[in-house]
């Protein structure tokens, strides 16, 4: 760890440091964050323990980058991180690292956490830069600890079809609205079936591109001016074979 914090300092270094490393900000930094973040988790589902190991060092960099970053701005270090951490962990596990014969519970702890803070709601600190799918899990976790949820998942689906009628109904700019409160209404749903849409449109993802490449492995050049009858027929042979 030492020689990794070492190598970014010399990286950043305004004299004898690489100019790109020393041009960084937070901002500029933050897309290369989320991209090793999403590598890490491309890593395990693929169950690639040595692209695992890979990309969380990249994922370690991001963070000694940005601490380094603050500590050339007098903000705070790579230490002062890893203490907030540590405090933090050590304050959520009252049961474990402290006094206490049990935990408080997820929501009495936040609670505490916000007091002193200008934003109390239950939704505080649910990160905007989240990928959609991703916020609307933690959104709707959120209020459901407060009490704010179905008590099943026929309310959900209920729910679901509610809002694809209010889609077929829609015009002009509100069919935009329309379908963002139906693509909410199917993360709720699948959160009560115990599925994270985000694994799961991934998937579905992974399917279609699948199925595509079979179509056009069939076809070959042929495939861009077929008639969509012939296109659908491939799909069917693709999926049933």
């Amino acid at each position: 760890m030492d020689r990794l914090v070492a190598i970014m300092a010399r990286l950043r270094d305004p004299v004898h440091g690489c100019s790109w490393d020393v041009a960084q900000t937070w901002a500029t930094i933050a897309p290369y964050t989320i991209e090793e973040a999403y590598e890490v988790a491309d890593a395990i589902a693929r169950d690639d323990a040595a692209d695992l190991k890979d990309e969380l060092g990249d994922l370690l960099l991001q963070v000694v980058f940005h601490s380094r970053i603050a500590e050339d701005a007098g903000t705070f270090t790579l230490d002062d991180v890893a203490a907030a951490v540590s405090d933090k962990m050590e304050r959520r596990h009252p049961h474990i690292f402290g006094d206490a014969d049990a935990t408080p519970g997820w929501e009495a702890i936040k609670a505490a956490e916000r007091e002193g803070q200008s934003d109390t709601s239950a939704l505080a600190g649910v990160a905007v830069a989240l990928p959609a799918l991703m916020r609307a899990v933690k959104l709707q976790n959120r209020a459901a600890r407060v009490g704010f949820d179905w008590p099943d998942g026929d309310g959900a689906l209920a729910k679901v079809h509610e809002e694809i009628a209010e889609v077929a109904t829609a015009t002009g700019d509100a069919v935009e609205e329309e379908i963002g409160d139906l693509l909410f209404a199917v993360v709720n749903w699948a959160r009560h079936l115990g599925i994270d849409p985000e694994a799961a449109l991934r998937r579905g993802n992974a399917k279609f591109e699948r199925r595509f490449r079979g179509m056009e492995g069939i076809a070959g050049d042929a495939f861009a001016a077929l008639p969509l009858a012939d296109k659908e027929a491939l799909w069917q042979r693709v999926k049933h074979g």
